[in-house]
Formats: structure tokens, C-alpha cells, sequence
């Protein structure tokens, strides 16, 4: 099924893909300096942020490719049903609950790439998702807008075999100006 791989590579290259995802997430830049919510829903922002910019290099491939972003979906998702339940989340709400986020992945994956696309506008897509129920600084918005280009042009440069390889990385945290940082 996963031919050059074989199934157990396949997992490794997929868990340390969306391990580096996570990481990336987790930076405590992007909420000190960039005005993410560090709140549940905007740390899952942050991860389908960076899931959307690997996912989208793979997702009009075939074979492999394809099969190694469903994978990276399949595992954001089985995180998310795992930390829904650590919180709390009852079997009865896990499943409506899972079924929300991924409508709004597939909401985000789309507002996010016609951004990048120039087909819609990132920053309001930004504003929109990941600065949801709150006020950012409009700088915030900017300097996340052009991290996310900056990122979506790096992953660009690399092939489908260094990505089916697992090679994957991101870029530094932008920082903010001091004035946009004084609320």
C-alpha cells in the first residue's frame, strides 16, 4: 500500500512530520509576540496552520504523496480526539466535537489557500480564524500573514521525495515591533 515505505516507515515519517508540526505550534513566540490566543482553540489554530502548509504541497500528488497527507490528517485528528478526551470531552461529545473541527480545517484550508493564492485575502482569513473572539494589533495579523507566505514559499522549495523523506522544517517565529507589542 505504501510502497517504498512499507507501513511502519510510513508511521515514523508521519509521526515525525506532525511532531515537527506540533513544535512549530507550540512556539511561544507566535502567542508572546504574534498575539495568538494561547488558548485551546487557538493552539489548534496554530496546528492547522502549520498541517495546511504541509498538506497543501502533497495534496494534488498522487500516490504517496497523497496517502502521506491523509496520513498527517488521520493523525491531527486521532491528537485532537485524544486531547478532547483528556480535558474532559465525554464519548458522546468527542465525535460532534471532532466532526466541528474538521469542518473548520476544511474551512481554513480553503480561506488559507486562496490567501496564498491571491484569490482571497490571508490577513482576513487570519483575522477571521485564528484571531477569532479577540482584537489583535492589526501588525500582528501582517507579520503572522507574512510568516505564513515566507513558509509556504520555503516548503515549496522542497521535492516530493525530501517530503515523503519527512524532511520538513520551519522558519523562526517573526518578531513584532515594540509599538505593536504595547496594548
Amino acid at each position: 500500500m505504501f510502497g517504498l515505505f512499507g507501513k511502519n516507515k510510513f508511521r515514523e515519517t508521519t509521526q515525525g512530520i506532525y511532531t515537527t508540526i506540533v513544535e512549530q505550534s507550540r512556539q511561544p513566540g507566535f502567542y508572546l509576540n504574534c498575539g495568538v490566543p494561547d488558548t485551546p482553540e487557538g493552539r489548534f489554530d496554530m496546528i492547522v496552520v502549520h498541517t495546511f502548509l504541509v498538506i497543501r504541497l502533497l495534496k494534488d500528488e498522487s500516490g504517496e504523496a497523497a496517502d502521506l497527507a491523509q496520513a498527517i490528517f488521520d493523525m491531527l485528528f486521532a491528537d485532537m480526539d485524544q486531547n478532547l478526551r483528556e480535558m474532559g470531552t465525554g464519548d458522546m461529545g468527542v465525535g460532534k466535537k471532532i466532526k466541528a473541527m474538521a469542518e473548520a480545517f476544511y474551512g481554513r484550508l480553503k480561506a488559507y489557500e486562496d490567501g496564498l493564492t491571491g484569490e482571497g485575502s490571508l490577513e482576513e482569513a487570519l483575522d477571521r480564524n485564528l484571531y477569532r473572539n479577540t482584537t489583535p494589533l492589526p501588525a500582528h495579523i501582517e507579520v503572522f500573514a507574512l510568516y505564513m507566505r515566507r513558509e509556504a514559499r520555503q516548503l515549496e522549495e522542497r521535492t516530493v521525495p525530501k517530503l515523503l523523506a519527512g524532511d520538513i522544517t520551519f522558519g523562526p517565529v517573526p518578531p513584532v515591533s515594540d509599538e505593536s507589542n504595547d496594548r
